[in-house]
């Protein structure tokens, strides 16, 4: 069994920062990418930036240049640096990995729990 838990969420002003985290867990063979999503209220869930094991990028338009996702393989652990958040920013993110666990026949993608990032004055 395997899961992933996002942390990092929070409160911040305009313009402020924020870090998220989402770290996997169990029975890991490999991963082969880690990523976020996120949903507004009202809003389907869309996604925000993604990364491959070949350290691959890809980022939703109306955040590139403010949002920066990195990757520590060794501890299967997925990052999702926030910067010049604006109000728009606002909304639950949920982190996943695409990951083989022990036991599978093939990749599958285990979701985490979700953390609200509140952007407002």
């Amino acid at each position: 069994m395997c899961s992933c838990r996002a942390s990092g969420g929070g409160l911040v002003q305009p313009g402020g920062s924020l870090r998220l985290s989402c770290v996997a867990s169990g029975k890991i063979l490999s991963i082969y990418q880690m990523g976020w999503y996120r949903q507004a209220p009202g809003k389907q869930r869309d996604l925000v930036a993604s990364i491959t094991s070949g350290a691959v990028t890809n980022y939703e338009d109306s955040v590139k240049g403010r949002f920066t996702i990195s990757r520590d393989a060794a501890k299967d652990t997925v990052y999702l640096q926030m910067n010049s958040l604006q109000p728009e920013d606002t909304a639950v993110y949920y982190c996943y990995a695409r990951l083989l666990a022990q036991g599978a026949y093939s990749y599958m993608d285990y979701w985490g729990q979700g953390t609200l990032v509140t952007v407002s004055s």
